[in-house]
């Protein structure tokens, strides 16, 4: 059921009902209110007050009514101030549930998007476009096997650890870059600061990072099609790993390492930054962060926590 509030025309109405001694039942008939509305506002007229008062005083008890606004506690105050210095979304701060948060989720994000915890950026919603979207621009060919070819030679790969996507991310004016690689289970992020965007430093780099994990530890990689992996087949002869690649111009196949490219932006390596002589601190560092936050889809456990859940006591002697 709604409920309306007296407009101004009807108060005037019904105080010139009131003045003409017009009884009020008569004039909420004529006005279709209900007769307590209206014996209301005769009764504050008998008392010696004007429409105007009766204006006023209801704009005073509006402002009473709605919920209050919610004061978290000092300590749960605290602790969110300290999970944001470390990334954490609000839907981690809760999930997680290391404390009891006295809000919900919903409100917890009413409240970040009202500035009350001083966050400048919140996580993207929605998506840029939608699944299955393939862009149109460009010509250049695919490198490799496809990535439906994955599917045969691995059909439980969504369930399976060690399946790798990788990137190149450049600096700004496309100065230097960084490889990014995510294994698909365990969304945990490796980031090599290869400095150039070339096949040859591409190849250096991811070889000799694989040179130092357990042989077979991961079972495939799948690529884009840029210039820098045309030597993949080096590095899948050299390491015995399985090489695939998106199809040109679809992203959106390697969907998870493309929105951690987007999460590094913001942990540090941002566009504004000439990647050419990167400090490999603070590569370390924005690898680190990323994967020391909780993930709603890793139910609210961290990467690594996942990552070395799949890790044998045997393989952990190869770190």
């Amino acid at each position: 059921m709604t409920y309306k509030h007296l407009t101004t025309r009807e108060l005037t109405f019904i105080y010139n009902f009131w003045k003409q001694d017009i009884k009020a039942y008569q004039a909420a008939k004529a006005l279709k209110r209900s007769s307590e509305t209206v014996y209301r506002v005769y009764r504050f007229l008998d008392a010696g007050n004007s429409i105007s008062q009766f204006q006023e005083n209801h704009r005073i008890n509006k402002t009473h009514c709605g919920r209050k606004a919610i004061e978290l506690p000092e300590d749960e105050t605290k602790y969110i101030k300290q999970k944001l210095a470390l990334g954490w979304p609000p839907d981690t701060i809760i999930g997680r549930a290391e404390i009891q948060i006295s809000c919900s989720m919903r409100t917890l994000y009413r409240l970040f998007q009202r500035g009350v915890f001083n966050v400048k950026l919140l996580p993207m919603k929605g998506k840029r476009h939608p699944n299955g979207y393939v862009e149109r621009r460009g010509k250049a060919g695919r490198l490799g096997r496809s990535i439906y070819q994955r599917y045969q030679d691995y059909p439980h790969f969504q369930h399976e650890f060690g399946h790798l996507e990788a990137d190149t991310v450049q600096g700004k004016a496309h100065q230097g870059a960084v490889m990014t690689l995510v294994e698909r289970l365990s969304k945990v992020e490796i980031i090599l600061n290869i400095q150039q965007k070339s096949a040859e430093c591409v190849n250096k780099h991811l070889s000799q990072w694989l040179s130092q994990q357990p042989k077979h530890l991961f079972k495939s990689i799948t690529l884009d099609n840029g210039k820098e992996f045309t030597g993949w087949k080096e590095i899948a002869n050299k390491h015995d790993i399985s090489t695939y690649f998106a199809e040109v111009g679809a992203p959106n196949q390697r969907g998870l390492n493309e929105n951690n490219n987007g999460l590094i932006r913001r942990d540090g390596l941002n566009k504004s930054m000439d990647f050419r002589n990167l400090p490999n601190a603070l590569v370390q560092q924005v690898s680190s962060r990323r994967n020391h936050i909780p993930r709603k889809s890793l139910n609210y456990k961290t990467p690594i926590e996942v990552f070395m859940e799949n890790i044998t006591d045997k393989q952990l002697c190869y770190f």
